[in-house]
């Protein structure tokens, strides 16, 4: 029984500005069932209301309410704890912390994303002195890599690590495939009666699967010949597409 499925954005339904061929209309085919969607992501380049203006813009009919983004996940962990951060973020992300930035005094923690404006020498030795000084380093996703319009490009994972290797600290990483990330995206439905369909094996789709959903691989995005073959139980199905998984979705809710 399917009640919940979640859906990954960058890869996907789209690379940047471009819709994934047949996305838009595959999502309003889902959307006419009585299935619980969430779109899930962890990018962390751009604001939830950015995000959402894009897919707008793109076609794609959702609410903002709908998207759970580990930016917003790595802002409640911030105000949970009352943290004062030095947030490595892109520009057009840092509408999601509004107010939460240390600007006086000592940060206590060093939270990263995905901001290449930010990954220069001088700003990644300013955060390794704030974690030699104490501070906590939090990831919001180490992604290793991810797709662009003109290919792969580096994800935030190898300055995560570079920042634990060099302070000797361990990150606490925020979005997928933290469990309670996906258990907090499906609330109260079961997690076996969920599907994950995204385009990273790991994060994704292991993650996903390692609570008990169902993970749906798509060979868009940032997939790779033999990416199914990289976790350990392989993924629930693999698909050339977004459109082909809501395909199967429908034919198993008949």
């Amino acid at each position: 029984m399917v009640r919940a499925v979640l859906i990954d954005l960058s890869g996907t339904l789209h690379i940047e500005d471009e819709a994934v061929k047949g996305a838009v209309e595959a999502l309003q085919r889902l959307r006419k069932t009585n299935l619980f969607i969430k779109f899930v992501t962890n990018t962390t380049k751009e604001s939830k209301n950015y995000l959402y203006n894009r897919l707008k813009r793109l076609g794609f009919e959702l609410d903002p309410d709908e998207i759970y983004s580990s930016l917003g996940a790595a802002r409640s962990l911030i105000v949970n704890r009352n943290l004062k951060p030095m947030l490595l973020l892109e520009p057009e992300a840092l509408e999601d912390f509004e107010g939460l930035q240390c600007k006086d005094g000592k940060p206590n923690a060093v939270v990263i994303g995905l901001a290449p404006s930010e990954f220069h020498y001088e700003k990644l030795t300013e955060a390794f002195r704030c974690l030699l000084g104490g501070a906590q380093l939090i990831g919001i996703h180490a992604a290793k890599y991810y797709k662009r319009e003109d290919g792969l490009a580096l994800g935030p994972g190898c300055f995560v690590k570079g920042l634990e290797y060099s302070a000797q600290c361990k990150a606490e990483l925020v979005g997928k495939p933290n469990p309670i990330f996906f258990k907090s995206a499906i609330g109260d439905i079961l997690p076996e009666e969920s599907i994950m369909i995204g385009d990273d094996v790991q994060d994704d789709i292991g993650g996903a699967m390692k609570i008990g959903m169902r993970g749906f691989l798509v060979q868009t995005g940032k997939y790779r010949i033999g990416d199914e073959d990289k976790i350990s139980p392989s993924p629930s199905a693999v698909f050339p597409s977004f459109v082909e998984a809501v395909d199967f979705i429908l034919k198993e809710l008949q």
